[in-house]
């Protein structure tokens, strides 16, 4: 299909972006673009206007902060898989960016992007989720800030914009699976992990319907051990009902997926403990 007809806009300033997407309801940011411009022309996404918000130096870099690292809108995402801040302290959200897509995807894809992108799994939520991230937005009110927990089920708002995501001081133990679809490259299922001293913080996109902590896996194991066999017989007490089956694949199955990369990750955060 070929894309729909539309305005396109391109503000010098973060301030002017948001006042272009409050005066013109149905308008989308446009960042790598890799996931809104394949929905506009399938159709799974309209917009009015696209307002281009790519050269805004504002959104850009990682830096050190008091409160541990902040990750600029748009970092690309082959920025993120190779800086060696992130990849020191956030180890899962360095491996989600550089299993996200191919080069040239990830050249292009944006930290904000993946984070926003509506409808469909993706790889950097469930990181985030894990590393206990905050999502930073602007807005028609001002500056605010949402876990990314929060912002897997309500999204960004509308008139929002991604800004950063504030990633709080980690360390090493945290690692990331995934087993992606064969035709599209996004998850079939997706696992992100770090272990706290108050036991693991586990996230799981593709299988579920939106990205999540499943509570009560974290709960059976809270006391540990990690092993394989612990952590399916966690994954196997969930209701089958949290995992959504799909492109042939039963509850079931999906559910043993989560708990197997699940078990691989804990081992290789465990190993970089």
């Amino acid at each position: 299909m070929i894309l729909t007809e539309f305005d396109y806009v391109r503000p010098v300033a973060l301030d002017e972006a948001l006042t272009l997407l409050a005066d013109a309801p149905g308008a989308r940011v446009l960042a790598g673009g890799q996931s809104l411009l394949p929905d506009l022309r399938s159709g799974a996404d309209r917009a009015r206007l696209l307002v281009d918000v790519r050269h805004l130096e504002e959104l850009r870099g990682i830096t050190r902060t008091a409160d541990g690292l902040r990750v600029g809108a748009l970092t690309t995402l082959a920025e993120l898989a190779l800086h060696p801040l992130v990849s020191a302290e956030a180890p899962e959200l360095a491996a989600a960016a550089r299993a996200n897509g191919d080069p040239q995807v990830r050249n292009l894809g944006t930290a904000g992007g993946n984070l926003a992108a509506g409808g469909r799994a993706t790889d950097l939520p469930v990181a985030a989720i894990a590393a206990g991230a905050l999502v930073e937005l602007a807005g028609p009110a001002g500056r605010s800030t949402l876990p990314a927990a929060r912002l897997a089920v309500s999204g960004v708002p509308d008139g929002a914009v991604i800004t950063a995501l504030l990633l709080p001081p980690g360390g090493r133990a945290a690692a990331f699976e995934k087993a992606p679809d064969r035709a599209t490259r996004y998850p079939l299922c997706a696992v992100a992990v770090r272990i706290t001293p108050d036991g693991p913080r586990i996230a799981v996109t593709g299988a579920t319907a939106r990205a999540l902590r499943p509570r009560g896996v974290e709960e059976r194991l809270r006391e540990g051990p990690y092993t394989a066999d612990t952590v399916l017989a966690a994954f196997r007490a969930e209701p089958r009902e949290l995992f959504v089956p799909g492109r042939g694949t039963s509850a079931e199955y999906l559910g043993h997926l989560a708990g197997v990369l699940t078990a691989r990750a804990l081992a290789r955060a465990q190993a970089l403990a």
